[in-house]
């Protein structure tokens, strides 16, 4: 407590979540963060996608954290993004050595928020996990922003839209030629994003053995497995 209150009197943050006065995120808000990630099929589901993990819903403080992060640039809030993310990978119970594979953000995003938030959320995660994070994926231009887009339309606007240059490719065998792939993300909404990064990596040879990401929509359900034809068993 007399530590949030001189980073409130210093620095005049308030938690994220509950609006404590001091840290980005309080030690309350973080205790009451989960540690075990969950199922999160999209209704409907993408054909073909890869089992889709999140740690939690995006709603609440879960939300508020990955929007201060990634509009605001409060950066503290990495490393707790970082342990959903990797709680996330771990519900995936992935045998082999993993290699963690961010969906990149489109470089003009980039450099209007001054940083890549899914990238360095992910190089966090690996460090917790022990294993190799490694951004392989590119967007190719022509991509539009996806927000207000329906399911159907952020599949149409995502179309080809990744690539895996093969310079990348090349240094992922030398580091881990028998790696697994997990495609990670901030936030699974229609699943369209992580199909196309896939898509990408599969084209070029690469098997993608989950999707993760910090937390699902609530279209989502990431508390209710469902089957890969996005139907309830």
């Amino acid at each position: 407590m007399l530590l949030d209150a001189a980073l409130d009197l210093l620095l005049g943050g308030r938690c994220v979540g509950c609006e404590r006065p001091g840290r980005a995120l309080c030690a309350g808000c973080a205790a009451g963060l989960p540690a075990v990630g969950r199922p999160a099929w999209p209704i409907p589901v993408p054909p073909g996608l890869a089992p889709p993990w999140a740690a939690d819903e995006y709603a609440g403080t879960v939300r508020a954290m990955v929007l201060a992060h990634k509009e605001h640039r409060v950066l503290p809030l990495g490393r707790p993004l970082a342990r959903l993310l990797a709680a996330a990978v771990v519900a995936a119970e992935i045998d082999g050595p993993l290699v963690l594979v961010p969906v990149p953000s489109r470089p003009s995003t980039v450099r209007a928020r001054g940083h890549d938030p899914t990238r360095s959320v992910t190089a966090l995660a690996a460090r917790l996990l022990d294993v190799p994070a490694v951004p392989l994926l590119r967007t190719r231009a022509g991509v539009l922003d996806q927000a207000g887009l329906n399911a159907q339309e952020r599949s149409a606007n995502l179309a080809g839209s990744l690539c895996c240059p093969s310079e990348g490719l090349r240094r992922l065998a030398r580091r881990l030629p028998q790696g697994r792939v997990v495609v990670c993300d901030d936030v699974i909404t229609t699943g369209a994003t992580a199909r196309e990064a896939q898509r990408a990596l599969e084209s070029v040879g690469l098997s993608v053995a989950a999707i993760a990401a910090i937390a699902a929509t609530r279209r989502i359900s990431p508390g209710r497995a469902l089957s890969p034809a996005g139907v309830n068993d």
